[in-house]
Formats: structure tokens, C-alpha cells, sequence
């Protein structure tokens, strides 16, 4: 069988890529990036004009002294270059090399074989990349501004809590070309790609994530993180079975209900070999519950009395996606820090469950689709075992060591006093704002931690830092205040260069691969798999609420 098709969709999409890379480039597309990424061309525009201020000054003494004028120095790369010369470099070769192949198909004739096999697969790569560039660099950004700009009027950022990102408009995207559009033909057995990637994504995964974290929060949200976690899967993993829904499907709801929603469903997929329409559901049905608790869990915490320690650790357990727990818990204290750090410990925590729960559903997996009772799970383990895990596995053990960044580290950010350059530390217009606010802060702790801030000219300690932010948030702090404890608490922390690449990798392969499956869910698929998941999920999530509630309000003191 002959797999490559002579069209030229290949060609005409590596040369519009490498169109938006020239464009790019030439800083013609400057208009249409300052409008995606304002906050980075408004940074760009004030680095450049205080730039040629300093240039025009450092000239005007030059000329005053009757000495030659300085050496312009060239300006330092800003947030907006990076983002233009990125998407250059990444379409430029991703454009060159489907114009060669591109190029390759329509002059040969395709013959029966493995060359043909792989040459085969790239139109389709190009169809799904192509889709995903425009899923990253356009809308994802489009709708981050919308959300913000909405901010104001609606109280809540849509984009931010409904999830409207890159992961889900993928997916989106490509349920409507599947459904609406049709793949094409030369791009179908491309498509079928987007799996390998995803597994690929998985594996990096690993470096994000360290052990070494979990001595930091605290044996109360471990203990009961690891409680409602293991639960929920277990439950689940239970019902899934004996409500007729399929292992695939079983398996990747169960870590995302369990885990941290959306992005524990994705991670688990390739595990249990879910289908496309599995995630569907599952992403479905996280979404649905996460939206309502975002709304009814900030009302049922006032009705309570609920303190922000005590509602920071039920959001961030009961709550099933990670991106409503931060809504949940602003919406309960808009004003103030604590109840958000309180649930984003006990967020992260879950987060970090998520090597033990993958290892869980690989072992589930595989001893139930070999015929579970009859043959034994390190047999089944050896035969059927998902390789890619063990890859996640190792690059986890190498990250808790430090291999990729310190230990403690969490996404390959972490703190570093020592690390804050001479440029970064505090400007004198910066201490006298904070010296303006001392008599503001009257918390014993912050009022310190912000003395200490003025005279070290930079945050000292991980604690000094919580305090600060915390300040950062009062009522009646000037602008100037803010923006100087902004800038402290920016300079402390540093990004793993190496984790940083992977990040971007593991975000690219995350896109292309459920854009590709968003093109294998169809309508029938969906009807065929019926209701079982919602139902499912809903009564898990439900109990999960429930009970993470009964633990708070009977262990969990606002002294904690």
C-alpha cells in the first residue's frame, strides 16, 4: 500500500510558516505581536525609550566636556524579542523542513515501503503543527487578554478559570476540524502521530516535579492530600468497571478526578491508552465540577465561618482542577494572600502525587487488560509495562536529586538570595516607598520582614518572601510600595535554564499532541461513549467535597 499522497498542502504550509518566520524577523509583525502580548511590548517600549534617554544623556556630558561621544551599547534583549525571535527560529525550521520535504513529494513517485511510510506521515505533522502554532501564538494569548480585560466587569478572569489555554483550545480546535471540516486525506496517517508525542510530553514531565517539595508543606496536607487522592482514584478505579465504562476510560478519569484535573488526565492518558473521546469526557467533566465549585465553595465557606486556613485547605483538596482552586480561593479573600497560599500548598502537594498515581494505573492497566486474575502482575508488569514511564520515572529521580535545578525546586523555579545580581537589588526611590509604608504595616511579622527588606535591599529568606507578598496585597499601599516589593520578590527567584527548555518542549509537545487527538473525536464517538464518565466523576467529586469538608472542620485549626 502506497501511504504518500502527491498534493501540495505540504509545500504551501512550510512556506506560509516560513513567511511568519521572516515576518518575524523583520519586525513586521510587530503590530500583531504588541497586540497578543502587550505586557511584554510595553516593557520592550519603556526599556527602549529609558535606553535612548540614557544614551542622549550620556552624549549631551560627552559633548559639555569637550570629550568624543560613548560607545553605543546595545540594548539588552527584552520579553518581546524573545517571543518574536522564538516563533522566528521555531517556524523557520519547521518551514524549512516541510518545504524540502514538501517539495521531495511532489517530485518522486511514491513507491510501497518504509520510506514511504515516513514520508507519509508529514503532511499530516504539518497539519496538526500548523494548527497548534496558531492554538499557542494566537489564541492562546488572545484569550489570556480577553480574560483580564473582562476582569474588571465580571469579577473572575473567564479565560484563566474555564481553562481556556492552549491545552483545551487544542483539543476544541481539532474536534471541530474532524467534525466540521473533515481531515484530509493526505494528512490522515499524519494524525495518528500526535499520540507518540503526547508520551513523549510525559516523559518530560518528570523534570518538573521534585520529592524534596514535599518536606516543605506540611504533614497535614500531605496526610490528607494522600488520603483524598488515593481515595478518589480508588474510588473510581472501583465504579468505573461495574458501571460498564472501559479500563482507558476508567483509568484516566480516575487521575484526573483524583489529582489535579486537567493536566493529571493528560499525563495518565498514554498509560491507559485512552482514547480521544476518554479525554474528552474527562476534561469534560473536570471543567463542569471545577466551574461550580469555583462558585459554590467561597459561599458555603462564609456560611460556615470558615477562616483562610481552613478554606485554603478544603479548595485545595476538594476542588478538582488546579486552575479553579486559585479562583475559589480569591473569590473567598480577594483582599488577602493567605487563604491562596494555604490552597496552593495543598494544590501543589496533590500535584506532586502524580508519579505515584501514573505507576498505579500503569500496574492497574496492564494486569486488567491481560485477563487481571489468572496471571501475575510482575509477569504482566515485565511484558506490558508502558516503557515511556520508566522514563518519566528516572527523569523524576534525577530532578528530586538536582540534577535540573536545586532541590525544593517546584517547575524549576527557586529561591536564591545569594543569585540577586547588584542591578536587581532595591533603588533608592524603591526603599524610600517602602520606608513611606512602614508605618502602614502594623503586623508585628511584616512590619520586620519589610525592615528588613530596606536594609538588605533584597529578600533574605523563603519566609521574608510569604510575609511580603502578603504586604504586597494591603489595602491602601501606594503603587510605588507594590512595585518595589514586586520587584524583590522577582529578583530572588530564578528559573533552571534547563527545566526552562524543557518546559517549552514539554508545552509544544503537549499542544501538537492534543490537537491531534481533538481530530480523533468525533460526534458518534462521543454518543456511543454515553453519560458514564459525568456520572461517574460527579458522584467521586461530590464525595470528595463532602469529605474533604467533614476533615477540615474537625481537624483543621486557623492556628495551623
Amino acid at each position: 500500500m502506497v501511504y504518500t499522497h502527491k498534493s501540495p498542502a505540504l509545500l504551501v504550509i512550510g512556506i506560509v510558516m516560513l513567511a511568519w518566520g521572516w515576518l518575524n524577523q523583520s519586525g513586521t509583525a510587530d503590530g500583531l505581536q504588541a497586540w497578543l502580548h502587550p505586557g511584554a511590548y510595553k516593557e520592550q517600549k519603556q526599556a527602549v525609550e529609558k535606553h535612548q534617554a540614557a544614551e542622549k544623556a550620556a552624549a549631551d556630558k560627552a559633548v559639555a566636556e569637550g570629550k568624543p561621544a560613548p560607545e553605543a551599547k546595545a540594548l539588552k534583549p527584552g520579553k518581546f524579542d524573545d517571543v518574536k525571535r522564538g516563533q522566528a527560529n521555531f517556524a523557520t525550521i519547521f518551514g524549512g523542513l516541510f518545504t524540502a520535504i514538501g517539495l521531495l513529494i511532489l517530485l518522486m513517485k511514491p513507491k510501497e515501503g518504509h520510506l514511504d511510510y515516513y514520508i507519509s506521515i508529514f503532511p499530516g505533522m504539518a497539519f496538526i503543527l500548523s494548527i497548534a502554532f496558531v492554538v499557542r501564538w494566537g489564541l492562546d494569548p488572545m484569550f489570556a487578554n480577553w480574560g483580564k480585560a473582562a476582569l474588571p466587569t465580571l469579577g473572575w478572569d473567564f479565560a484563566k478559570i474555564l481553562n481556556l489555554n492552549y491545552v483545551v483550545l487544542g483539543i476544541v480546535i481539532g474536534m471541530v476540524v474532524v467534525n466540521v471540516f473533515r481531515i484530509p486525506g493526505w494528512a490522515a496517517n499524519g494524525v495518528r502521530t500526535a499520540r507518540f508525542f503526547l508520551k513523549t510530553g510525559v516523559v518530560l514531565l518528570g523534570t518538573l516535579y521534585s520529592a524534596a517539595e514535599l518536606a516543605q508543606l506540611g504533614m497535614l496536607s500531605v496526610v490528607m492530600i494522600g488520603v483524598f487522592v488515593l481515595g478518589s482514584v480508588w474510588l473510581v478505579l472501583l465504579a468505573g468497571p461495574r458501571m460498564g465504562a472501559s479500563n482507558s476510560m476508567t483509568g484516566v478519569l480516575s487521575s484526573g478526578v483524583g489529582v489535579c484535573g486537567v493536566s493529571a488526565a493528560v499525563a495518565a492518558s498514554p498509560v491507559v491508552q485512552a482514547k480521544a473521546v476518554d479525554i474528552a469526557f474527562t476534561l469534560g467533566t473536570i471543567l463542569l465540577w471545577g466551574v461550580l465549585c469555583m462558585f459554590i465553595f467561597p459561599t458555603i465557606g462564609h456560611m460556615l465561618n470558615m477562616g483562610p486556613v481552613q478554606f485554603g485547605a478544603w479548595a485545595g483538596t476538594g476542588i478538582l482542577n488546579s486552575a479553579q482552586v486559585a479562583g475559589a480561593a480569591l473569590a473567598f479573600d480577594p483582599h488577602g494572600i493567605q487563604t491562596l497560599k494555604v490552597a496552593e500548598i495543598f494544590n501543589i502537594t496533590r500535584v506532586l502525587f502524580l508519579p505515584i498515581i501514573v505507576v498505579w494505573l500503569a500496574a492497574w492497566y496492564v494486569k486488567r487488560e491481560a485477563g487481571a486474575q489468572k496471571i501475575e502482575l510482575g509477569q504482566v508488569l515485565m511484558a506490558k509495562f508502558p516503557v515511556f514511564v520508566l522514563g518519566f520515572i528516572g527523569l523524576f529521580i534525577l530532578s528530586t536529586l538536582g540534577v535540573f535545578a536545586p532541590p525544593g525546586h517546584y517547575q524549576g523555579k527557586y529561591f536564591s538570595s545569594e543569585q540577586v545580581k547588584e542591578d536587581k537589588l532595591l533603588k533608592e526611590k524603591d526603599l524610600a516607598a517602602l520606608q513611606a509604608a512602614l508605618p502602614k504595616v502594623t503586623a508585628p511579622a511584616d512590619n520586620k520582614a519589610l525592615q528588613d527588606l530596606i536594609a538588605a535591599r533584597k529578600v533574605s529568606t523563603r519566609d521574608q518572601d510569604v510575609l511580603l507578598r502578603g504586604v504586597a496585597k494591603m489595602e491602601g499601599l501606594d503603587k510605588g510600595a507594590k512595585d518595589a516589593l514586586g520587584n524583590a520578590h522577582k529578583a530572588a527567584w530564578h528559573d533552571s535554564k534547563i527545566i526552562k527548555a524543557y518546559r517549552d518542549w514539554i508545552a509544544w509537545l503537549f499542544a501538537f499532541g492534543l490537537t491531534g487527538l481533538g481530530m480523533q473525536i468525533t460526534v458518534a464517538s462521543i454518543k456511543q461513549a454515553g453519560g458514564k464518565p459525568l456520572i461517574i466523576g460527579s458522584v467521586v467529586g461530590l464525595i470528595k467535597a463532602v469529605g474533604s469538608l467533614i476533615v477540615v472542620l474537625l481537624f483543621v485549626r486557623e492556628f495551623i
